[in-house]
Order: structure tokens, then C-alpha cells, then sequence
């Protein structure tokens, strides 16, 4: 995403050799560049975003911003919440080569099948993600399913794991409002040295209760 940036911007700045702008209709994509962005990328003012630390998300009407702790009081994911949906994000460490994503696919492919459910590769908005459904003890007793959209996005030294939830994994629809609130998102990788898959703790604003987990664990 953030490569698509940067290419637009150069085609912006170009002219012909007359000195005129080049033709619009087959240099610039009609879609606007759409994030998530590093924090070096990132043109916006801030204005109503949270400082989360190393995640930086836009407060938007519909959705609650909740800071699970995980076991041992730790916070490394925020999840967004409405009335039907969620969206857990948690940011790691990564190498500069890239790939991370596709390691912990793999990984995540694995541990759905040890967990008897199901899980189906497809290529998304941001290249592939899992469509997941695993087995789970419904509030009333009965089996169910728990039906999850698990994707990544990989910027320089990060990769930011998304997990959508509810109908949002159901029914993913590219102006939703957890959709749209993912694209906004800005990542603080800092410059410190950090191992790779190292979660980048959350930082939870003052005033701020943080919550039980529900249910993820913090590894990549």
C-alpha cells in the first residue's frame, strides 16, 4: 500500500517534455490512496485520531475502541467494536525482507485445522487472507461456529494483523465502517532495534480502562 503511494505521488510531480501534465486517464488511478500508512507515509493532519502508541486510529461514530489485557496484564491488541462486528488489530516486529505474513498464514492454517474447524485462502483487498470458522460453546450451550477474516498488511519493520469479526467476516464489504476505519489506520514502528514478531505493545490513553481478552493470543 504504501509503495502505491509513493508511485502515485512521482506520477504527480511528472511532465511531458512540452511541460504540460501528463494524461490523467492513463497515469492516475481513480481510486484515492488508502492506507493503513507508516507513520512516515502518513500526509494527514491527525485530527481525531487516538494515540494508541504504536497504532494510531481514527475515532469514527459506530464503533466502541476497546484495550484488551492479555495474561499477564500486558495490552497488545485493540479490538473495534459495533453493534454487529468487530476488529481486533495487533502490530509485530518484522524484517526488512518482507514475508512475515506469509509464514504466519501457514501458522494459522495449522492451528485451525488442530482446532477441527475450517479455513479458506482468498485473495482480498490487501492480498491474501483466511476466512476462518472454528468451533466454539455457544452462550446457550450449543455448538457453534466463530466466523473470522484474518489479513495482514506489511510496511517497513511491521506487519499489522487484522482479525474482522461477526458479520464483518460474514459479509466483508469494502465501505464498512471497520473497513474503512482499517484503511485509516497510521503504524509508529519507532526506530529501536526489535526482534522479529516482537508485539508492539499498546499504550492505553489516560483515563482509559482496559478490558479481559477475548481470546487471541499476542503471538504473530
Amino acid at each position: 500500500m504504501i509503495r502505491r503511494r509513493r508511485e502515485r505521488d512521482d506520477q504527480a510531480a511528472q511532465t511531458d517534455e512540452t511541460g504540460t501534465e501528463p494524461d490523467v486517464a492513463s497515469t492516475t488511478p481513480t481510486e484515492e490512496p488508502s492506507g493503513p500508512w507508516d507513520s512516515r507515509d502518513f500526509t494527514g493532519d491527525g485530527t481525531g485520531y487516538i494515540d494508541l502508541g504504536p497504532l494510531r486510529i481514527r475515532g469514527r461514530i459506530g464503533f466502541q475502541l476497546q484495550v484488551p489485557q492479555d495474561d499477564g496484564g500486558s495490552t497488545g491488541s485493540v479490538v473495534l467494536v459495533t453493534e454487529e462486528s468487530g476488529l481486533e488489530l495487533r502490530v509485530f516486529a518484522a524484517p526488512r525482507s518482507g514475508g512475515l505474513w506469509d509464514e504466519v498464514r501457514g501458522e494459522l492454517l495449522a492451528e485451525v485445522e488442530r482446532l477441527e474447524g475450517t479455513a479458506e485462502k482468498v485473495d482480498g483487498p490487501f492480498g491474501p487472507e483466511l476466512r476462518v470458522q472454528v468451533p466454539v460453546k455457544l452462550p446457550d450451550g450449543q455448538d457453534g461456529f466463530q466466523p473470522s477474516r484474518i489479513l495482514a498488511v506489511e510496511g517497513p519493520r511491521w506487519m499489522l494483523r487484522a482479525t474482522f469479526l461477526g458479520s464483518a467476516a460474514l459479509e466483508p464489504d469494502e465501505d464498512g465502517l471497520l473497513e474503512r476505519a482499517f484503511r485509516e489506520v497510521v503504524v509508529v514502528r519507532g526506530d529501536e532495534p526489535r526482534l522479529v514478531r516482537e508485539a508492539l505493545l499498546i499504550e492505553v490513553p489516560e483515563g482509559a480502562v482496559a478490558e479481559e481478552p477475548p481470546g487471541h493470543g499476542t503471538q504473530a
